[in-house]
């Protein structure tokens, strides 16, 4: 079965052709993120702009690298939340003309949903059920995957996404945008362990997140420095920063996987590419005898491949969308 999946959700306008839900034909990724450098961020007006220019080109260029017709592709899914709402109108339009302009079924995707597919694509033997940190700039989430298209949330953010975290970091330490690549690099040059940064819990849910804490810590240390006439250290306030964020996703991770007797760990989202929180998940899982699955980095941003795979087990389920299909930007994961 051919699905050719739309997603733009934020800033990456993407379009792909998966096949049976795990082979990906092509997978197109138009980013606009030397665009959205010049603000420090990403402009939701600026971004359904540019999605609007970009969203038949990338379709057209997932079709000619997949080889094949539009006579040929089975069905059309695409991303409807959450994300910004302006983006995700561009897509679900598009889609759903597409749709009705070649008599296919549509399916509409949870983004968060296609993340978590991801990790199907390059791990053939992965099936649920699993435990999933869904780890991204604007979700982070500690997910139970019961079944295909069947999740139930333990953990979330009580405030920042990790993500988000990062990206206030970097601007504040002066890296500029995107804020996780930015931070990673630099924090290679550091001493993790220079500053103690504080790791927040939630008192009433153990696997909730709270990065807001350890953000406004950064800031109070640098201005303390400044106040102070100290030299500031990059590098090492940079990697003491992602050093503490790691260590709450990774043992939040463990932990529930301990107590839910889970023997399979799968990370997802584009915070999931940080090579410190590969080797210290991989590290930890390895003293546990737990399986770890992530996916190629191509795969933890934001990609079409991720919601083509998410939506061929929602389409064995019969869960198809018709042409009342809406943007949903604060769409919660398994509410449809």
């Amino acid at each position: 079965m051919n699905i050719l999946a739309i997603e733009s959700s934020c800033d990456e306008t993407a379009a792909a052709v998966v096949k049976d839900g795990r082979d990906v034909l092509s997978n197109i990724i138009s980013s606009q993120i030397e665009i959205h450098k010049l603000y420090g961020g990403v402009v939701p007006e600026i971004a359904s702009r540019k999605h609007i220019e970009k969203v038949i080109q990338v379709v057209d260029e997932a079709l000619k690298k997949a080889e094949l017709s539009m006579e040929e592709i089975d069905a059309i899914a695409v991303t409807y939340g959450p994300g910004l709402v302006g983006a995700l109108l561009v897509g679900v339009a598009v889609a759903k003309s597409i749709a009705f302009a070649n008599n296919k079924p549509l399916i509409g995707v949870h983004h968060i949903e296609g993340h978590i597919s991801a990790n199907y694509i390059e791990n053939k033997e992965l099936e649920p059920p699993f435990l999933c940190l869904v780890v991204s700039g604007g979700h982070t989430n500690l997910v139970i995957v019961k079944d295909y298209g069947e999740y139930e949330v333990l953990g979330k953010t009580r405030d920042d996404a990790a993500g988000e975290a990062f990206d206030k970091v970097a601007r504040a330490i002066g890296l500029g945008y995107p804020g996780g690549p930015k931070i990673q690099k630099i924090s290679e040059e550091g001493d993790k362990n220079a500053i103690s940064f504080p790791r927040a819990k939630v008192v009433d849910n153990p696997f909730d997140f709270s990065f807001s804490g350890v953000k406004s810590s950064v800031l109070n240390y640098l201005n303390s420095c400044e106040m102070k006439g100290e030299e500031i250290n990059k590098a090492d306030v940079a990697a003491s920063f992602q050093e503490a964020v790691v260590d709450v996703l990774v043992s939040h991770t463990i932990e529930g996987a301990r107590q839910l007797d889970f023997n399979k760990i799968a990370m997802a989202g584009g915070v999931a590419s940080n090579t410190a929180l590969r080797a210290a998940m991989k590290n930890a899982c390895e003293k546990r005898g737990l399986e770890l699955f992530y996916p190629s980095p191509i795969l933890c941003t934001d990609n079409a491949a991720m919601i083509g795979a998410a939506a061929y087990y929602d389409y064995k389920k019969g869960m198809l969308a018709d042409l009342t299909l809406n943007a949903v930007p604060s769409l919660k994961l398994g509410q449809r």
